[in-house]
C-alpha cells in the first residue's frame, strides 16, 4: 500500500472513532453524576454538574481533532 494511502486511512480511522469518544465521554459523566446522585441523595444536581463535565470533555476531543487537522 502507498504511504499517502496508508495515511488517509490511519486519519479516517481516528475521525470514525471521534463519535465514539465524545458519546462515551458524555455518558462516562452521566454515570458518574447518577452514581454520586444516589450515594449522597442530591438529585438531581451532581448528575447535571457531571453531564456538564462530559459535555464539555465531548467538546474538547472535537477540538483536539479539528486542531490535529489544521496542523495536517
Amino acid at each position: 500500500m502507498k504511504k499517502e494511502t496508508r495515511t488517509r486511512m490511519r486519519d479516517l480511522a481516528y475521525y470514525s472513532s471521534l463519535g465514539f469518544s465524545v458519546s462515551l465521554s458524555v455518558f462516562i459523566g452521566l454515570g458518574i453524576g447518577v452514581f454520586l446522585d444516589r450515594r449522597f441523595d442530591t438529585s438531581p444536581w451532581l448528575t447535571l454538574l457531571f453531564l456538564g463535565f462530559g459535555i464539555a470533555a465531548g467538546y474538547r476531543n472535537i477540538g483536539l481533532a479539528i486542531k490535529k487537522s489544521s496542523k495536517l
